[in-house]
């Protein structure tokens, strides 16, 4: 068992705070070569330190990665933000295979409630926010109707995110509420207001209540 799993498995005993995972599932199929790529990673990177950074959050936001493309992987199990030494950096190539990586990413939030409940450590819906510029190139119609039943019955939220020519309407099966362009590459903007997001998500009274998010302005285009 690595140092890392002792540590997640630990924080459940000595940190009883209500925990929000947010997993992301990101396109890094080649079409996301250049430019695009290294906005992601940059994103990414500001968003875990942003959500270090917040006094609360820290300590009740979960984050785990995993990519889709060229094939799948798990590149960050969800861990508390606390514990997160180095956000890893993403590499593009490769088809874009989306049914994969949410099925392993829906699998990974699934396996998390299971040792939220075995230690009896509160939790509020789990996010899972998948981002991509094109369409998946695997079979990803199981998945989608897995990750929308999950949303319907509020087991989850989905917040699907097409960048450039994102066939925004296949996204948008994924979950119970349409997909949302980014305009142009504003993954800082995007990543800012999910930690403000996740943020909020921590200081709400009770799991179960409605959280008032922040506005989408800076970032969408819809």
């Amino acid at each position: 068992m690595n140092d890392l799993i002792v540590q997640r498995n630990n924080d459940l005993v000595v940190n009883p705070t209500p925990r929000c995972a947010c997993i992301l599932v990101l396109d890094t199929s080649g079409s996301m070569s250049g430019q695009p790529i290294n906005e992601l990673n940059q994103g990414v990177i500001q968003f875990i330190e942003e959500v270090k950074n917040d006094e609360l959050a820290q300590y009740s936001v979960e984050v785990g990665v995993v990519t889709a493309g060229p094939d799948v992987q798990q590149q960050l199990q969800i861990t508390p933000a606390h514990l997160i030494a180095l956000a890893h950096t993403f590499s593009a190539g490769g088809g874009t295979p989306l049914g994969e990586a949410v099925s392993l990413a829906l699998d990974l939030i699934e396996v998390r409630k299971g040792e939220y409940k075995s230690k009896g450590v509160p939790y509020y819906q789990p996010w899972l926010v998948l981002i991509s510029d094109g369409e998946p190139t695997d079979a990803w119609q199981d998945a989608a109707t897995r990750a929308r039943l999950m949303a319907d019955n509020r087991n989850l939220v989905v917040m699907p995110i097409g960048v450039s020519s994102a066939d925004l309407n296949k996204l948008s099966q994924f979950s119970n509420r349409p997909a949302k362009l980014l305009a142009g590459l504003k993954f800082r903007e995007f990543f800012a207001w999910l930690s403000t997001s996740m943020a909020r998500v921590s200081i709400s009274g009770s799991t179960t209540a409605t959280v008032n998010l922040p506005p989408t302005g800076s970032w969408d285009s819809i």
